[in-house]
């Protein structure tokens, strides 16, 4: 039986994941990591939704693609280049999942809808915009965290959770509470959100 064109995307959205040079460790086996972040992403999409459509799957699983192929560094330092680099990055994900969806057999405007949720295109009005955002956000908090919070100063750190948690539903807002962190993290979600 042929695959449905949900399930042929996303197995070419995932193919491409593993072809990320990049490896991390999870349960002592050498993952790509892309691959692994967009698990993670779809992860989060179940706990956050109850029945989250197939367009909105696809959007979530495609966010982080090919990412290693255009490195923050090869953008300007500063608030700006980091913007520009996520702008052309939600791009070029947003253009190769809907051309992936569109191959096996999706309409060209279910295709659109997905790369403008990559896009993160009404933000805030559109539901699978507003997921795609929250699971990136619940990854970011709950793997990447602790480590960036060592590299950044303090004053700016607390300015990145403070914009973080004003693009979350309250949905996200509760699944990020809950999560471990340690008492250092934990001291600076609080400070973030007392200020």
């Amino acid at each position: 039986m042929p695959l449905s064109p949900f399930d042929q995307t996303l197995a070419a959205l995932d193919a491409l994941h593993a072809e990320d040079p990049r490896r991390i460790e999870v349960n002592g086996e050498s993952v790509p990591q892309e691959l692994w972040h967009a698990g993670r992403m779809s992860a989060w999409l179940e706990r956050l939704h109850e029945q989250p459509d197939e367009l909105i799957k696809l959007a979530v699983r495609g966010q982080h693609l090919q990412r290693w192929q255009v490195p923050r560094t090869d953008y300007p330092e500063g608030r700006v280049g980091y913007l520009t680099w996520r702008r052309d990055q939600g791009q070029r994900a947003g253009e190769t999942t809907a051309r992936l969806m569109q191959a096996a057999g999706y309409t060209a405007e279910q295709a659109e809808r997905v790369a403008r949720m990559i896009r993160k295109q009404n933000l805030g009005r559109d539901p699978g915009a507003q997921a795609v955002e929250d699971c990136a956000c619940l990854v970011f908090l709950e793997n990447y965290f602790g480590d960036f919070s060592k590299q950044i100063d303090h004053d700016h750190l607390i300015r990145i959770v403070q914009m973080t948690w004003k693009k979350m539903s309250p949905r996200a807002h509760e699944l990020a509470l809950e999560l471990p962190m340690t008492a250092e993290a934990r001291g600076l979600v609080e400070e973030a959100l007392a200020g």
